[in-house]
C-alpha cells in the first residue's frame, strides 16, 4: 500500500474512532491473580484514541487455575480470574511504550471488556486475552465477540500452549466462527511488516525463564503465529501461540528477563495494533 493511501486510510480510522471515545464505560479496575496495589496513574479517566481493551472471559471447568484463580465471590466479573493473569503490570507497561513508540493517543491504564456489557466492547479496535487455553466463552458471548470482528475489530490471543490448551481455545473459537480456518501466518503477511519488519521471530518466554533460562511451558512447543481471516483478507484473529507476549510486556523492566525477547514482544504489539487501525 502506497504511502498517501495508508496515511488517508489511518486517518479516516481515527476519526471514526474518535467518535466512539464519548460512549466508552468509565475506567475501572478488578483484583487481579498477581496484582492488587499496582500504582495507578494520573491519567486514568483521560479520554484517548487508543486504549489497552483486555477482554474478561469466564474460565473453563477443565482450567488448571482454577485452584488459585477462583477467590473472594467465585465470580469472574469480579476479577480473580484467569483474565486477569499478568494484569494490570503488563497492560501498563505496555501502554507506556506505545506512548513512547508510536504518535497514537494513549491512556496509561487498560479498560476490562465484558462482551456481555452491551455494545460496549465495539469502542475499541483491539482487544487483547491472555490465557485463552483457559476460557469458556457462552454462546452470547461467542456471538457478540463474532459480531464485533465482523464489523472491524481485531482480537490478539496469547499465552496458551500444547494441545489440550489449543484444543479448550478451539472450542470456544469454533462457536465464534465456525465457517473459517485457522491457519499459520505466513511471513509475508503485512501485520509482520506494517511498522517494525518481524521477518525474524522467536518464542516469547514467560516469566519463568527469568529463573530457568527456557523458553517453553511444555516439551516440544515451537512458538507459532496463527490466525483467521474475514472474506476481504483482513486479519481478524491472531494468536501468538506457545509464547508468552503478554509476560514481554510484563517483566520488560527486570533485568533478568532478556531484552529481546520483550523487544520483539513490544513490536510485535506495536505492529498489531497498527494493523487493528489501519485495517
Amino acid at each position: 500500500m502506497g504511502t498517501r493511501k495508508y496515511v488517508w486510510r489511518f486517518g479516516l480510522g481515527l476519526i471514526a474512532l474518535t467518535a466512539l471515545y464519548a460512549f466508552q464505560r468509565p475506567f475501572r479496575e478488578y483484583p487481579g491473580l498477581e496484582y492488587n496495589n499496582f500504582p495507578l496513574p494520573s491519567d486514568y479517566r483521560e479520554q484517548t484514541e487508543w486504549v489497552f481493551a483486555r477482554l474478561m472471559y469466564p474460565q473453563s471447568p477443565r482450567s488448571y487455575g482454577q485452584g488459585f484463580g477462583f477467590r473472594g465471590s467465585g465470580d469472574w466479573r469480579e476479577g480473580y480470574s484467569m483474565w486477569t493473569q499478568d494484569y494490570p503490570r503488563a497492560d501498563r507497561h505496555f501502554s507506556e511504550a506505545m506512548r513512547r513508540l508510536t504518535r497514537i493517543h494513549v491512556r496509561s491504564t487498560e479498560q476490562p471488556v465484558n462482551l456481555d456489557n452491551g455494545d460496549d466492547v465495539f469502542n475499541y479496535p483491539w482487544l487483547y486475552a491472555v490465557q485463552t487455553g483457559q476460557w469458556r466463552l457462552t454462546n452470547q458471548q461467542a456471538k457478540q465477540l463474532r459480531e464485533y470482528l465482523l464489523r472491524g475489530g481485531f482480537f490478539m490471543c496469547d499465552d496458551f500452549w500444547g494441545e489440550a490448551q489449543w484444543e479448550n481455545f478451539m472450542e470456544s473459537m469454533r462457536r465464534v466462527f465456525p465457517d473459517r480456518e485457522v491457519v499459520d501466518l505466513p511471513d509475508g503477511d503485512q501485520i509482520f511488516h506494517d511498522v517494525y519488519d518481524l521477518s525474524n521471530r522467536y518464542q516469547v518466554p514467560g516469566a519463568r525463564y527469568i529463573g530457568t533460562g527456557v523458553t517453553e511451558k511444555c516439551a516440544g512447543c515451537p512458538a507459532r503465529w496463527r490466525g483467521i481471516y474475514d472474506d476481504q483478507g483482513r486479519l481478524v484473529v491472531a494468536m501468538t501461540f506457545q509464547s508468552d507476549v503478554g509476560d514481554s510486556w510484563e517483566w520488560a523492566d527486570d533485568p533478568g528477563y532478556d531484552e529481546k525477547f520483550s523487544a520483539l514482544g513490544i513490536r510485535i504489539g506495536v505492529n498489531y495494533i497498527v494493523y487493528a487501525m489501519t485495517h
